[in-house]
């Protein structure tokens, strides 16, 4: 899949206009192998605690991207090594987390697009708390299950449908 997020917002100005297509604040830092990703969105909300994220990387992601709800939390990690190399494993086409990622070397080595708020040392909590596909919020925009995420070096959309 090739694609440029300018492009893609020159070409669709009117649904961008409408609400219909978003650009997302350029708040995010990107890691992984692949420098443009795209896919439809699966969604988890989830704070300081990593164990859905670990179980949805676990399942074939099919292409999908996994958008991660991490309130925006800088306080520990939400993704590290071993869950970037899952993604990549199994088929997903990219993580957004709203929040942090860890162990930056082993996930620059993974076949994956990644964006996150930052990169912090500490892992996160383990209780299993959190709620799978549902609508988030990640800085300002909502995304639902089934969106449409494209990332490229230029900034990350969440379309309603595929462009």
């Amino acid at each position: 899949m090739s694609f440029s997020t300018c492009d893609l917002c020159d070409a669709n100005e009117d649904k961008l206009a409408t609400g219909a297509l978003h650009v997302l604040p350029p708040i995010f830092a990107a890691f992984g192998k692949r420098n443009a990703f795209a896919g439809p969105a699966r969604t988890l909300k989830v704070f300081e605690d990593n164990v859905l994220v670990r179980a949805t990387l676990e399942t074939p992601g099919n292409g999908h991207v996994l958008v991660v709800d991490g309130g925006g939390s800088l306080r520990c990690a939400l993704v590290g090594g071993n869950l970037g190399l899952l993604a990549q494993n199994n088929g997903w086409a990219g993580i957004l987390v709203n929040g942090c990622v860890r162990d930056t070397a082993e996930l620059n080595a993974c076949d994956v697009g990644i964006r996150a708020l930052a990169a912090h040392p500490q892992r996160s909590f383990r209780k299993g708390a959190g709620d799978t596909d549902l609508k988030v919020t990640i800085a300002g925009v909502a995304v639902h299950p089934g969106d449409w995420i494209y990332a490229d070096v230029d900034g990350v959309l969440v379309s309603r449908t595929p462009l």
